[in-house]
Formats: C-alpha cells, structure tokens, sequence
C-alpha cells in the first residue's frame, strides 16, 4: 500500500462538464452514472500523470469522449466512433494539436499491456486510470489508498457497471468469438 498522500478530489472539471452537457440528452437516463466515470477517471489520471493544468484540458476530453461512442452509434465496438467524436470536438475547438495523442488515449485505454509508443503522452496514465475504476479501485497503481477511495465515494458508480455488464452480455450472445471488441494487448 502507498501512504504518499494527494491532497484533494477534484470535485468538478469545468471543460469536462461543458463538454459532456451536449450530450446530456443522448445518455438520457445514464447521464449522471457516465459523467462519475468521467470525474473518476479524470482524478486517477491527473493524480497518475502529476498535477498540472497543462495536461487536465487533454485529460478532461479524453475523458469525456472514451466511451461515449456506446450511446452514440449504440455498440460496444465504441473506440473508432469514441474517437471520431474527440477528433471533431478538437477540430471545432481549434485543439487539433492534441488529436494525435486524445486519439490514442481513447484507442488504447482498453489496452492489456503497456503503452509504451509514446511515452511523454497521457495514454498509460489514462490507460490506468480506466482499469482503476473498472476494478472498482483493486487495481490502484500506486495511488494512495485512501485517495481512491475518497474519488470512489465522492462519484458513485450509479449503475456505470451494471449496464457496462448488461451491454457485455448482450454482445456476447451477438458476437459470440468477439464479445469484448474494445480489449488489445
């Protein structure tokens, strides 16, 4: 266990919560649950990656945009569609400078093993910072114990889970030999 202590949650990401209320409407019912994932992810990234506010913006729409591409094509196989909707939110946003490395946060973030093409990127950070909230903070990369558990508590999961389950189920009896399209090693 590691006792380094990280001073804070960061309870809100003001780019992050702009960014996502476009899509409130889309996620209807899965809006809050999505959103803590977001937050839950973002604060495991940014306390992985170093606390500054040059990598937050990057982090924020990564965060935003990594699963979203479930509810807006309704698959599971979401990474492309994930991505396509970061790379035109960068463009419209004139960050287009920062595709290249969002676009493989995204594309990555379900990897099994290191990303190591690029080191100076977020994309190992935010790789995971994903697998941190997916094991429900059993898998804690170091990040102080009582850290992840004050992000755990203060963005409750609100079925984010549970319906990730339900999807993996549904596209287990669709595809069965590629029921989870989203893993890479």
């Amino acid at each position: 266990m590691n006792n380094t202590k990280i001073e804070f949650v960061v309870s809100h990401s003001t780019l992050l919560d702009d960014v996502l209320a476009g899509y409130r409407t889309l996620l209807g019912v899965d809006y809050d649950a999505y959103r803590n994932h977001c937050m839950r992810v973002f604060n495991f990234c940014c306390a992985l990656a170093g606390e500054s506010t040059a990598v937050e913006g990057k982090i924020a729409i990564a965060a935003v945009f990594h699963d979203l591409g479930i509810w807006t094509e309704k698959t599971f196989d979401y990474l492309i569609p994930s991505q396509l909707l970061a790379r035109r939110y960068l463009e419209k946003s004139f960050k287009a400078s920062w595709s290249k490395e969002i676009d493989a946060m995204i594309g990555e973030h379900h990897k099994l093993t290191r990303y190591r093409a690029n080191p100076s990127w977020l994309v190992e950070p935010f790789r995971k910072a994903d697998l941190i909230d997916l094991s429900g903070g059993l898998i804690r990369y170091r990040l102080p114990d009582d850290f992840v558990s004050d992000v755990l508590d203060a963005f409750p999961n609100a079925g984010f889970h549970k319906k990730l389950l339900a999807l993996s189920i549904v596209r287990l009896k669709s595809h069965p030999f590629s029921p989870l399209p989203m893993m890479k090693w």
